[in-house]
């Protein structure tokens, strides 16, 4: 990410090179970058074939190939392999990431006629929901199974594990929550409603800490400047405060933002690039319909993109 940064400060965001070309990756294939075990997984729905990549040099590790696999869900140093659904179960196995070795196969017992909501991965833990029951978190090791009520813990969009803390974040219509794996809320989110209301995670960055969390948000609905723009907000994920936010005020040009912090006031960059050439615009303008968002916590500065293809930098 520093050298792809270093581009798109230059206005050469095409100085790069090509990956994985002789894979097939067209919708519903993927590419999956996992920071945490260092790999990537890929999957062809042509060929129906799974493929992990080693996330320093891009050597291939291993395939994984069965047309009854409907998942895959990553942790660190395991793999969880959720194969299609069969009479009262669902057949699991967990793989050793580093070179696809079964662990463990086992199956979990599912009520026969209900939708599985979801099955997640963390660790040791397994998180099963069905539609209009209970949320279970199993741990695997030792079959000891907590079970959350349907109406304390509804069916979310979107997981975001935070491996240092032992927590996780759900998304749900715009809001944000934090869980501990003993079912209990942990952290409720004051000011950080999403822009997005199906949660699109490109729009969320978790700081390597995993104490901030920056989003692309809704602004100020009493904000009339901001009226069909976002701001990007920055939380605590432990208390749920929102720390600073970026936001558009008096439409200043793109060289001035305003980044509001219990009132205090101060001044950032945003430079917005295409083509190689500098383009002029507003700080509104660079805060509507963004669909994809990175933070350099080397540089301390929030990359964003929207839906016209154009990236900013914004930096204090």
């Amino acid at each position: 990410m520093v050298a792809l940064g270093r581009y798109i400060r230059r206005g050469q965001p095409d100085a790069g090179f090509a990956l994985f070309t002789s894979e097939s990756l067209k919708w519903p294939g993927f590419v999956e970058f996992d920071d945490v075990n260092g790999k990537v997984l890929t999957f062809s729905a042509q060929d129906n074939i799974y493929k992990v990549f080693d996330l320093k040099n891009y050597t291939m590790l291993y395939s994984i190939s069965d047309k009854n696999v409907q998942e895959i869900k990553i942790s660190p140093g395991i793999m969880l392999l959720i194969f299609n659904k069969s009479s009262g179960h669902v057949p699991l196995k967990i793989l050793s990431i580093e070179d696809g070795t079964v662990l463990k196969s086992f199956n979990h017992l599912l009520h026969r006629h209900k939708k599985v909501d979801f099955i997640e991965q963390f660790n040791e833990k397994l998180l099963v929901k069905q539609e209009n029951e209970n949320l279970q978190i199993l741990d695997v090791r030792t079959s000891d199974l907590i079970e959350v009520s349907r109406t304390e813990f509804m069916t979310p969009s979107a997981f975001i594990f935070l491996y240092e803390n032992q927590l996780f974040l759900t998304f749900r219509n715009r809001t944000v929550a934090v869980w501990n794996f003993r079912g209990e809320l942990v952290t409720s989110f004051e000011d950080h409603l999403l822009w997005h209301p199906d949660c699109n995670t490109n729009n969320i960055y978790i700081t390597s800490d995993q104490d901030l969390i920056i989003s692309y948000c809704k602004a100020d609905s009493d904000d009339a400047l901001t009226e069909g723009n976002g701001s990007i907000n920055i939380s605590n994920i432990l208390t749920g405060k929102c720390l600073t936010k970026v936001k558009a005020t008096n439409n200043l040009p793109i060289d001035e933002c305003s980044c509001s912090d219990g009132g205090r006031r101060c001044k950032c960059n945003s430079r917005r690039r295409i083509q190689g050439s500098r383009i002029a615009s507003s700080v509104t303008e660079a805060l509507e319909d963004i669909t994809a968002l990175f933070y350099d916590e080397e540089r301390n500065e929030i990359y964003t993109g929207n839906r016209f293809g154009l990236i900013h930098v914004w930096s204090n």
